[in-house]
């Protein structure tokens, strides 16, 4: 037997060779696909090649306009099997999206940035335009994924933490804003689709916010992630003050008295973040809700009569700087709003209540946190959003 030892350069010519011959199929890998591709005037290209499918639409959770919620936007194929639909003019912000082929709903392939929330992950696009939340020439924070044991609810979690600019660095000590989620959502959302990083370091670099550390802890509760029909209501309420507020009183360098220490969140967060101060209200000294309020207190008394000794408690409301609520005309939570705030005005609360444009998305919820967050830890807050 004869072995034959060809140089790299001779196997190059004889694999060129074979190739020339048809010896060896030629396979051409097929263009990239650029997706979503966004132009300087906001247009939006989303892209997906799909030879073999029937049909293909962009879906959203309803944050995208002119993407309908619980629909989708139609995409058309070319010759080669690419589908694709622009969607023009889009406001500066982050979005969220799918892909329904065929009645199965993906991520798009040619897209790496994703925003996790309880259930799924979406594919993530961020336009520039908006300059509150657009990645800036600014000194910029950090967001980390920690990992902790909730001794309430048996098991591992994960929380989101934000450490403004210059924490690695010091000694300093800092106020913390809890920042809570909404119902379908994660830790995950307010760092990505809701650009909280980006929001605090704009704001700390103008000088419009005090440095703080913000904490995106995972609201649902349940064996599946989530809360209510398979996790106690009340659960995250008692993980939050026996695991999750000491994880980051022990491990970060956060001040624990009252005036810097804030709690907010959007709908269901909103409702929690009612619940977590109201339960424990002399350690908090700013409170945020976000098209959200006591849900069902139009229905039964609950609510009030679970936390009628803070309620009533007049003390607690010294040191009390600010409760905030900002609503979407649109939202389909207004009335719910609404009716919360005359309930804690009824008690003697000083609560300030904004009414603004647009729905329940989060167009309005990164709004409202650099509304909210600009007036944190300064006293005597009076913000339009």
């Amino acid at each position: 037997m004869t072995y034959v030892r060809l140089s790299v350069s001779g196997w190059v010519c004889a694999l060129a060779a074979c190739l020339a011959a048809g010896a060896v199929p030629a396979q051409q890998a097929p263009a990239r696909i650029v997706s979503p591709e966004i132009q300087a005037n906001g247009d939006v290209t989303f892209r997906l090649r799909a030879p073999n499918a029937a049909a293909a639409a962009v879906t959203s959770g309803g944050d995208i306009p002119g993407v309908p919620f619980g629909g989708g936007l139609a995409m058309e194929p070319n010759a080669e099997g690419v589908w694709e639909v622009t969607l023009p003019a889009v406001d500066g912000g982050a979005y969220r999206y799918r892909y329904d082929v065929d009645g199965v709903s993906t991520l798009d392939p040619g897209n790496p940035a994703v925003s996790e929330s309880n259930n799924q992950p979406w594919s993530l696009f961020h336009v520039e335009g908006a300059a509150f939340m657009d990645t800036a020439e600014v000194p910029h924070g950090a967001v980390s994924e920690v990992t902790y044991y909730s001794e309430t609810l048996g098991r591992h979690r994960r929380m989101h933490v934000y450490t403004p600019p210059g924490y690695g660095r010091g000694e300093d000590t800092y106020p913390v804003l809890y920042l809570l989620h909404g119902a379908g959502d994660s830790d995950d959302s307010w760092s990505t689709v809701g650009r909280a990083g980006f929001i605090l370091d704009n704001l700390i670099a103008s000088g419009g916010a005090t440095p703080m550390v913000v904490v995106m802890p995972h609201g649902h509760t349940g064996p599946s992630g989530r809360g209510g029909a398979d996790g106690p209501a009340n659960a995250f309420v008692e993980e939050f003050a026996a695991d999750i507020k000491p994880h980051v009183e022990a491990n970060y360098r956060v001040r624990t008295d009252r005036a810097d220490t804030a709690v907010a969140g959007l709908s269901m967060g909103g409702a929690q973040a009612l619940d977590v101060s109201m339960t424990d209200l002399d350690e908090y000294a700013y409170i945020g809700v976000f098209s959200s309020g006591i849900f069902s207190v139009d229905q039964d008394d609950s609510w009030r009569e679970r936390h009628r000794t803070t309620l009533d408690d007049a003390s607690l409301r010294e040191g009390l700087e600010w409760i905030w609520f900002a609503t979407g005309r649109d939202d389909f939570l207004l009335d719910t709003t609404e009716a919360s705030v005359e309930l804690l005005r009824g008690h003697g609360f000083d609560v300030t209540y904004r009414e603004t444009d647009g729905g329940h998305t989060w167009i309005n919820w990164r709004r409202y946190l650099n509304t909210f967050a600009a007036e944190l830890f300064r006293g005597d807050p009076t913000a339009e959003p």
